[in-house]
């Protein structure tokens, strides 16, 4: 039986490499919200000159979604960072969303409706890394600890062998980091939403207040 791949542990080398051949390579960084990619940017920003990519058509409603980006925008410019972060916006592609989720707006949340946002985020995040040239992408989704570290790894590295970019394999959950991003998001003042961020979420979360 072949045992679970700690992705931490392989960010962890790669970052070693880099810094004992003093690179500083370029990384797109798909967030999915400011909460979640405040320690990711504490940490990575000290080895990649980041852009954070804020693509989620995934989420509902779109006063929601206005206010994630701002938030995002803002906890940049706030955070101290070692290399500068910049913002890159993609389309609130919201019809593009429901096309994917069609068939699946029953599936409770964590199946393969989920599975199916990470790959539609992720590939996004990987053609504008291609494009804009990147040295490496990934996403901050594996901080959470209601994300499948396993599943957005794969499909990561499966993206990153089509489009010929590095996928920076991660599990940023694991060393304290969700409680990180805890702590990071009462310092700045955060905004927390309570559900994941599509229509499906927040009625199951709805109904799991109710109940």
């Amino acid at each position: 039986m072949i045992g679970k791949v700690n992705y931490q542990k392989e960010l962890e080398k790669l970052i070693g490499c880099l810094q004992s051949e003093k690179k500083v390579p370029t990384l797109l960084l798909h967030s999915c919200c400011a909460p979640c990619s405040s320690y990711v940017l504490e940490y990575l920003s000290n080895y990649f000159k980041i852009t954070v990519f804020y693509y989620n058509p995934n989420i509902y409603p779109e006063s929601e979604y206005t206010k994630r980006i701002l938030e995002q925008q803002t906890l940049i410019q706030a955070m101290p960072l070692k290399y500068p972060v910049s913002f890159l916006a993609g389309a609130y592609d919201k019809e593009r969303f429901y096309e994917m989720a069609k068939g699946l707006e029953e599936i409770k949340e964590g199946g393969v409706r989920c599975f199916r946002c990470y790959e539609l985020r992720l590939r996004e995040t990987a053609e504008m890394a291609k494009k804009g040239g990147f040295d490496y992408f990934t996403t901050t989704l594996s901080i959470s600890p209601l994300k499948n570290a396993a599943k957005l790894n794969e499909i990561g590295l499966q993206l990153s062998s089509e489009y010929g970019v590095p996928y920076l394999t991660s599990d940023f959950k694991k060393k304290n980091g969700y409680k990180r991003s805890i702590e990071l998001s009462e310092q700045y003042g955060l905004y927390r939403q309570d559900y994941c961020g599509c229509e499906f979420s927040l009625a199951e979360r709805r109904k799991q207040e109710k109940a």
